[in-house]
């Protein structure tokens, strides 16, 4: 009895020590207080640790078992064609994540990661072939685009925030991010204008490409949370890159003239005839090396740490019309399930398929310009149609596609 009286009035937080006049709350447990605010950190440390644990044991998963012709495999139900690329990309994926996986053992042999770079036209699939190998893996994937970047110190988005995205993705937890996949995007766009290096500051160009040096390779970087430029006052996360999976793409427009340059070389004297390799004019990327990206405008340093270069091939008319209709996301499957939730079943004739078809080949714009037609074709349906509940089919055949054409502005557009 004398114990009670003597604690009512003097009951403090066995945690932080508050006493009962200061906190609004205070839990009683068998020998022990807490507080409401020690409460809530409590909650929020719990929070944490299950959340870390759950995302390392269930959302992202190391895929050691998938051997590269299982993800090229996947890799084929989305993507149509370049068949090239997704041999080099499988293995590059597979020996990444196997690096990953190997055990300590005592011969001291170290495997190195082999970073891809992706040449193609736009409309060729670079993105679509990162995004759709990263989905698959169930690992931290970003999507990044090297435009906006300029060297420390001027305005623009320093490099490190590349891995901003990446953290957000897997929820700020470090471990996870490094062990992602980022992939940067317009590669080309930070080329240096010219082969000679510039008396001048190329802070958008040569500058960031030797900002991302070190971290290709393997090194400690400061990364902003949050994203954007980094301030004295902001908390900055370090992230480890070693471990970390870079895919680089670009159209490297121009490119072709300095292959053709290259390949037209011949030394003095006489050739056999059977010495003669027959050229592809319409494909001249399949020739591409290091020492062509290097004239285009990287730096040797930054070609050396992207060792795996493969191409894409332009798309034809016999792939375009695949696109259409092959892949599990296909274009023409998306058109037709917007419709059937308006309750209208929409077809596409051979015929309308293979004037779309025949129009991207015409605009030069690759996969992409695929849903430019498709969308200048359907949109006055998309307008007029939903409500109508008499109409319940909806058939595009190759007069209605040029009919709705020719009225667009796309009309305008020409081959380049």
């Amino acid at each position: 009895m004398d114990f009670n009286k003597r604690n009512k009035y003097n009951l403090r937080c066995s945690f932080c020590g508050r006493d009962k006049t200061e906190a609004l709350i205070l839990v009683a447990g068998i020998d022990a207080h807490i507080c409401e605010v020690c409460v809530e950190q409590a909650q929020d440390i719990i929070d944490d640790e299950l959340g870390k644990k759950q995302l390392s044991q269930g959302e992202f998963d190391i895929p050691v078992a998938l051997t590269p012709k299982e993800i090229k495999v996947h890799l084929d139900k989305y993507v149509i064609g370049q068949d090239e690329s997704k041999k080099y990309l499988s293995v590059a994926v597979h020996n990444h994540y196997k690096r990953l996986a190997q055990e300590k053992d005592d011969d001291d042999i170290e495997i190195e990661k082999s970073n891809v770079l992706l040449v193609g036209r736009t409309g060729t699939g670079k993105t679509l072939l990162a995004k759709t190998i990263a989905k698959f893996l169930n690992v931290p994937f970003a999507i990044v685009d090297a435009t906006v970047f300029t060297e420390a110190g001027y305005v623009g988005e320093d490099v490190e925030s590349i891995f901003s995205r990446l953290l957000q993705v897997c929820d700020y937890n470090v471990e996870l991010a490094e062990r992602g996949i980022v992939y940067i995007d317009e590669i080309d766009k930070i080329a240096r204008k010219q082969d000679n290096p510039s008396i001048t500051r190329d802070v958008s160009g040569e500058g960031v490409q030797q900002a991302m040096l070190k971290m290709l390779e393997g090194t400690e970087v400061h990364v902003p949370p949050q994203g954007g430029r980094k301030h004295p006052e902001q908390k900055l996360v370090k992230v480890n890159t070693s471990n970390i999976l870079f895919i680089c793409g670009g159209a490297f427009d121009g490119v072709e003239k300095i292959i053709a340059r290259r390949v037209n070389t011949h030394v003095i004297g006489f050739k056999g005839a059977d010495d003669e390799e027959e050229i592809d004019r319409d494909n001249l990327l399949q020739y591409i090396t290091q020492r062509d990206i290097k004239s285009f405008g990287l730096i040797p340093e930054l070609i050396g740490r992207l060792p795996v270069l493969t191409y894409l091939e332009p798309l034809d008319y016999a792939a375009l019309k695949r696109i259409l209709t092959e892949p599990k996301n296909a274009l023409l499957k998306q058109y037709k399930k917007l419709f059937k939730l308006e309750g209208i079943e929409l077809k596409f004739t051979d015929e309308a398929i293979e004037y779309v078809a025949e129009k991207a080949i015409e605009f030069n714009l690759g996969a992409r310009g695929l849903r430019s037609i498709c969308e200048a074709i359907m949109t006055d349906a998309m307008f007029e149609l939903p409500g109508q509940k008499k109409i319940k089919e909806l058939i595009v055949d190759r007069d209605y596609a040029e009919g709705k054409l020719n009225k667009s502005k796309l009309t305008k557009l020409k081959a380049a």
